[in-house]
């Protein structure tokens, strides 16, 4: 037990008014553009605020840390911000604060988890004390999308005092909690924020305290969560939700999410083992060896449907009627394999970092077309290492798009052209750039298409199901599970 977990032991629960909720990753850098896991999103939304929120319920754009905003030109957004607004370190929030921020993350040489997320912004001017102008390199219609989710603005004096490295370990914002520890491997500490702003569009926050804690093994979780030394946990597996229904001081939650789960195929890979999947009849192969449907239903659960394009159905541009939907035909895929000159299979590796059971049915459906799979199952900073140098044939990943309702933020992400596109096929990005800075709805639905249906047909990736989250949590609790993906601490109370 980490000494994390043990505090929490003993502070846990309504009577302390402390919420500690669990999950099985660590965060490897808190400050949220320098992580891209859905831990780091979780804190980010905790401590952190935007310019602009959106409402869940409505899906309208409603004033955070601007109060208005207004196009002067496709290429041009002027923001108006909120006065009154302060840091955790009782610094005043401004202009200053919004260009810092966006200048700093979109530089050149800005080392942050996912580009895709600012690299529509060209720059940010100051027009005066609390009055920005956002310059866009193209017109990008999901802007405001963006300016609603993985944009949150960092103190500007306090940030260039400290650095990275000092931001990372003592972290500020102007969000409903405070973070008050960092401890690497075990968890971050939050307080509520007295001087939250009032008229904030998520409101107040209710709880006093809430700590997240690192618990790696499922079971050790789900105990912490019976004994009460953890209050709320997610992720778990279909059957011991089942089982967890029946305790009386528990609830449980379940529903389909916006994540989706996919192997990503290394199409230019530098081993030896990712040799064969420069052939489009082998990454076929694969996506006919994968029983979606059986993960689905089987293994995932609560609402899972299989997915067969990189993306979300509810998200802009997931046009997806030309997709090829690979069935699942071990026979035609052992076939495949032999035309493409692999009548006895290879071998080959497959990295994941969630989900062993999951990696291993995937496994065990490759194996039954001859494709012999290692598995290397690692912490995801490692895997994203392999993913991103080459050496990784096949990985077991998942993406949840950063909560963001447009295609942008899940095909543009990993098809064009950046860090995580294992293709890099040209045309592919050609329409995809052409996708995200075309105003016309009608024309961007048509290019994300033809985008999708290339992708599918060159089998460029396998993606595979929609997840569902089982959550469990105390009786205790007041807790609304949202289809984003994104626990929203900040609007839980205590019964």
């Amino acid at each position: 037990m980490t000494l994390a977990v043990a505090a929490a032991t003993a502070y846990a629960g309504k009577a302390n008014d402390t919420l500690t909720y669990a999950s099985d990753n660590e965060v490897e850098n808190v400050s949220p553009y320098h992580n891209n896991m859905r831990e780091g999103v979780i804190l980010a939304a905790m401590a952190w605020d935007t310019l602009i929120y959106r409402d869940t319920r409505t899906g309208e754009f409603k004033p955070q840390l601007a109060t208005t905003w207004k196009w002067e030109s496709p290429t041009a957004l002027n923001l108006t911000l909120r006065q009154g607004v302060t840091f955790h370190n009782g610094d005043k929030f401004s202009a200053d604060d919004v260009v810092y921020t966006f200048n700093e993350v979109t530089g050149a040489d800005a080392k942050i988890a996912t580009r895709q997320n600012t690299d529509w912004i060209k720059s940010v001017e100051k027009l005066g004390e609390y009055q920005v102008r956002i310059h866009l390199k193209t017109p990008f219609p999901a802007a405001l999308e963006y300016l609603a989710g993985p944009t949150p603005i960092y103190p500007a004096a306090y940030f260039k005092k400290v650095g990275i490295e000092g931001y990372s370990k003592a972290p500020i914002g102007t969000g409903p909690y405070k973070i008050t520890a960092v401890v690497p491997g075990q968890g971050v500490n939050m307080v509520k924020n007295p001087a939250y702003f009032k008229d904030s569009p998520i409101g107040q926050p209710k709880i006093g305290k809430v700590n997240f804690v690192v618990i790696r093994d499922p079971e050790a979780r789900m105990a912490q969560l019976m004994t009460g030394a953890v209050d709320w946990i997610w992720r778990v597996p279909a059957d011991q939700a089942e089982s967890l229904k029946t305790l009386p001081n528990l609830t449980v939650l379940s529903g389909e999410t916006m994540r989706v789960g996919f192997i990503s195929i290394n199409n230019h890979g530098s081993t030896p083992e990712s040799t064969p999947f420069k052939d489009p009849r082998v990454r076929q192969a694969v996506n006919m060896a994968i029983h979606r449907e059986g993960l689905a239903s089987s293994l995932v659960r609560g609402g899972s449907q299989p997915v067969h394009a990189p993306c979300f159905r509810t998200q802009f541009g997931c046009e997806t009627v030309k997709v090829v939907k690979y069935p699942y035909d071990p026979v035609k895929a052992k076939a495949l394999l032999a035309e493409a000159g692999f009548p006895n299979g290879f071998d080959t590796d497959l990295w994941a970092y969630r989900e062993r059971d999951y990696a291993e049915a995937m496994i065990g459906d490759l194996r039954k077309i001859g494709i012999r799979a290692r598995l290397h199952f690692v912490q995801y900073p490692a895997l994203r290492t392999e993913v991103r140098s080459g050496r990784a044939p096949l990985s077991f990943q998942a993406w949840g798009s950063y909560s963001i309702n447009d295609a942008s933020a899940f095909t543009g992400n990993f098809f064009k052209g950046g860090a995580d596109d294992t293709a890099k096929d040209p045309q592919t990005i050609d329409l995809l750039q052409a996708a995200d800075t075309t105003v016309d709805a009608a024309q961007r639905k048509a290019m994300y298409a033809k985008a999708l249906q290339r992708i599918s047909e060159q089998a460029m990736w396998a993606p595979l199901f929609s997840y569902s989250t089982n959550y469990a949590f105390t009786s205790d609790l007041q807790f609304e599970a949202q289809p984003d993906e994104l626990p929203r601490f900040f609007m839980a109370s205590w019964k």
